[in-house]
């Protein structure tokens, strides 16, 4: 049939067909031998990543290995660490019972101290008075005295027994006796005269002033007695007070120290980095020192607390206080708005650490802030009621979810 095609005048038609197709056949052996080189090349690639998964897989199973060794050690360890726990809170148990010992012997002294305070004050009024009181009584006396001297220097009085009246003042051996004057002579009226003078200004005898100066003089030696212990109550109470400092120092720094480093690793929970660290104004004086926050915010440089803006100090404040809540819980918190400046990412580490705390410590938190209400057991709302008075409402979340599941 070619050959009558070929013979027939079809040939050079035909003969272009075949050659097409030849060519075609060609460039389908071409792609052919593309492809089976691309084969051969991921061929190989497939068997390298083989050869690597398979050395992968061996080092795998090394280190599983030597993973289960360190973990049977570090089962031991933790046993030893545990036995180890036991009696740190065995000695824990013991130290807090001799603090709570000492905390009461505290609070007597203290109480002792006030009450020593309250007697030393008032004994220190009563002593000013006494000595007040004193000085007027020896002002007095010495007063009489002078006058005595001048006006009874030569004169000597005779009582008779038989004549009643107040008892005369014991002048015996101090005054000169006179002669009995029948008459004056005229040189000695001038004398007379000022005599009578002195007498007239010298006014009424006080012959009670010997009994007045026993009873003065025994209330002397009595005040004076009383000083000298209330100066002993004042030394002995200055030693109570120099040893209740040095406790309260002790306290103060072991305190301290363990707010310290409580307070850093809260900040760095609450900003989700950064650092910060308490300073004492004064470490020589623990007494009367003072103590400032140094902070440095994630990607910022340190800085103090007027550097902050308000979120930043309400949130460092909140650091602070749950720190102090960790070193020593306290039955109760309140905490009042101090969400109000707080964005979302630092209102769900505050909620966080609120949640965490509240294993020992019950909070009570005033808030407007959506997020915090939902961590909260029990919700109380304040509204307003027809007759405009303020009514309170009450939820229990946990008993709303088991409501809303049934």
């Amino acid at each position: 049939a070619l050959g009558l095609r070929l013979s027939g005048g079809e040939g050079a038609a035909l003969l272009l067909q075949l050659e097409a197709r030849v060519q075609l056949a060609r460039s389908a052996a071409g792609d052919s031998s593309a492809r089976a080189a691309d084969a051969e090349s991921r061929l190989t690639i497939l068997q390298s990543e083989l050869e690597n998964r398979r050395l992968r897989s061996e080092t795998r199973a090394s280190a599983a290995s030597t993973a289960r060794r360190d973990l049977e050690e570090a089962e031991s360890e933790l046993q030893v660490i545990e036995a180890s726990l036991s009696k740190a809170q065995t000695s824990a148990s013991a130290l807090e019972a001799e603090l709570s010992q000492l905390e009461a012997e505290r609070s007597g002294h203290e109480a002792a101290e006030a009450r020593g305070r309250s007697e030393l004050q008032e004994a220190e009024r009563a002593h000013s008075q006494a000595q007040i009181e004193l000085a007027r009584r020896e002002q007095e006396l010495a007063s009489l005295r002078q006058r005595i001297e001048d006006d009874f220097g030569l004169v000597e009085f005779e009582y008779d027994e038989a004549v009643t009246g107040p008892e005369p003042l014991p002048l015996n051996g101090w005054v000169e006796r006179l002669p009995h004057v029948e008459e004056i002579a005229p040189e000695l009226e001038g004398q007379v005269t000022r005599l009578r003078l002195q007498l007239r200004r010298m006014g009424a005898v006080n012959v009670e002033a010997r009994h007045e100066y026993e009873e003065v003089r025994q209330r002397a030696d009595f005040l004076t007695t009383q000083l000298d212990d209330l100066r002993k109550a004042e030394a002995q109470i200055r030693e109570v007070i120099a040893e209740l400092d040095l406790l309260m120092e002790r306290e103060f720094r072991k305190t301290f120290d363990a707010v310290a480093v409580t307070f850093r690793e809260v900040f760095t929970q609450l900003f989700g980095g950064g650092s910060a660290r308490l300073i004492l104004t004064d470490s020589e004086d623990l007494t009367n020192t003072g103590i400032d926050i140094e902070a440095r915010l994630p990607g910022r440089r340190e800085h103090g607390l007027a550097m902050l803006s308000g979120g930043e100090r309400s949130l460092t404040a909140c650091a602070l206080v749950f720190s102090l809540l960790k070193v020593s819980p306290t039955p109760f918190c309140v905490l009042d708005e101090v969400d109000a400046m707080l964005d979302e990412a630092n209102v769900g580490r505050f909620c966080d650490m609120v949640r965490e705390l509240s294993a020992h410590t019950q909070f009570v938190i005033i808030t407007h802030n959506r997020q915090t209400i939902q961590t909260a057991e029990v919700v109380y709302g304040i509204t307003m009621g027809a007759d405009s008075a303020s009514r309170v409402l009450s939820l229990q979340l946990d008993e709303a979810e088991k409501v809303a599941a049934r």
